[in-house]
């Protein structure tokens, strides 16, 4: 286990090796499974299982994001003795779409998520052999798994938050953001169009990228959309933009509803989320008695978005935090 923990530090340096040999070993011993969640959308997920293991890890992805990119991150925890389970949500990876352009990031209402992964959770982890069970979720996925434990309280023994969807970081004033969208919606060939700035998938120049400073999962990722373009997605709908708003303020409001343990771990040079959201939801959690684990956003100094795919420096910081966390309520 010390080995696997330090293995953290330079995987970087050799991760062509890494990949091509443990790695997909170990991605070749994965189940995957399905099931229909809400206007029977099909729903796929994957799982990696041991006999030895009597923890279980949920890791609730971010948009855009399939199972398919956190195969390095299930690794990492199953040889540290988590089962893993990873979903795809619906509208993304190997899950059903909700429009025939499949790029378009759209979802009806964000409540489907949340419902869609309550399925998946009483269908999949509720009924397993798992003594402990703990969610692990990022961007987007951090908003559907904070408003899945405000609706069904107590499900999980901890969470971890990697850059939580409690706000997004936009380009234009507050104001004139809500005044488009507010019109879109009486539209729906614009409600449904891709929101501003944006359109279909397009592989980004690694030095244009915002999401990671690691140059080796940047070109991995990027690899897994070349090699199955049925997991592309593009910029989201004007649509899914406007639930997104609303998602991250009902888990604003709702912060002081759910007391299972919480760390919250924050980019620092983040340009996706609004951090300012994070502060904000750990005070709301501290003065009802619930506050994040260290009072705080753990910051990870330095890292853009994706802290889980971050160069071996900050994202080892962050695994570590993470997998402390988890062996506390353990």
């Amino acid at each position: 286990m010390f080995q696997q923990k330090t293995d953290w530090e330079t995987r970087e340096k050799a991760f062509a090796a890494f990949s091509m040999g443990p790695l997909t070993d170990f991605w070749r011993q994965r189940e995957e499974g399905g099931f229909t969640g809400v206007d029977d959308v099909p729903v796929r997920f994957v799982r990696f299982r041991a006999e030895s293991h009597d923890s279980v890890i949920v890791v609730c992805p971010g948009r855009i994001e399939s199972y398919v990119k956190y195969a390095e991150l299930a690794y990492d925890l199953f040889h540290l003795g988590f089962d893993v389970l990873i979903i795809d949500h619906r509208g993304q990876g190997r899950s059903g779409r909700m429009l025939s352009d499949t790029h378009r990031g759209h979802v009806s209402k964000f409540s489907d998520y949340v419902d869609d992964f309550a399925a998946f959770w009483q269908q999949e982890v509720q009924p397993g052999p798992w003594r402990k069970r703990f969610i692990l979720a990022h961007s987007m996925g951090g908003a559907i798994a904070t408003l899945f434990l405000q609706r069904h309280p107590h499900q999980c023994d901890a969470i971890a938050l990697s850059a939580p969807m409690f706000g997004i970081v936009m380009r234009l004033p507050e104001w004139m953001v809500r005044h488009i969208l507010d019109w879109a919606e009486g539209h729906q060939r614009v409600r449904e169009g891709y929101a501003i700035g944006t359109g279909r998938w397009r592989a980004l120049p690694f030095a244009l990228n915002v999401l990671t400073h690691s140059r080796q999962r940047y070109r991995r990722n990027l690899r897994f959309y070349a090699d199955e373009p049925r997991l592309r997605v593009g910029g989201p709908t004007y649509h899914w933009v406007r639930e997104g708003i609303l998602a991250g303020e009902e888990a604003l409001a709702g912060a002081g509803q759910d007391d299972t343990p919480m760390l919250l771990l924050q980019a620092e040079e983040e340009q996706v989320v609004d951090n300012r959201m994070h502060e904000r939801f750990c005070e709301q959690r501290a003065a009802v008695g619930y506050p994040c684990d260290g009072g705080k956003p753990l910051v990870i100094n330095g890292a853009y978005h994706e802290i889980l795919f971050e160069k071996d420096a900050m994202r080892s910081v962050a695994l570590h935090a993470i997998v402390d966390f988890f062996d506390r309520h353990n």
